[in-house]
């Protein structure tokens, strides 16, 4: 299976109560994911937006940061993650994370299910 870029749907769109539109590049759906996950997406937040802090539950998100330093809020503590970093937040969990940079923030999400 393959999908060319152009194909991938896009989408902006506030999420989890966060500040501002995030960009959604989704790479598949749940189908290309094989009943494994819900969600593999390129994901951009531009400079003042945020993924609101949000709950995790039978299932687990990962983020790997690609371009840009965000502030990660890992069940309340915030740390700051740069290119190369991994969050993960599963099992009750919370997490949000935020843009206070004047430079886009660009992280692949991938939700994958118990």
């Amino acid at each position: 299976m393959y999908t060319l870029s152009e194909n991938c749907p896009r989408r902006d769109v506030s999420v989890h109560h966060g500040s501002g539109l995030i960009h959604i590049k989704d790479l598949t759906d749940a189908e290309g994911l094989y009943g494994h996950g819900r969600m593999f997406a390129h994901v951009t937040v531009d400079p003042g937006c945020s993924i609101g802090y949000h709950d995790h539950q039978h299932e687990t998100e990962f983020y790997y940061i690609i371009k840009g330093e965000a502030v990660f809020n890992d069940d309340g503590k915030e740390v700051v993650v740069r290119p190369g970093d991994i969050c993960a937040t599963g099992y009750g969990q919370h997490h949000g994370l935020e843009n206070r940079t004047s430079e886009p923030v660009e992280l692949i999400a991938l939700i994958v299910c118990e």
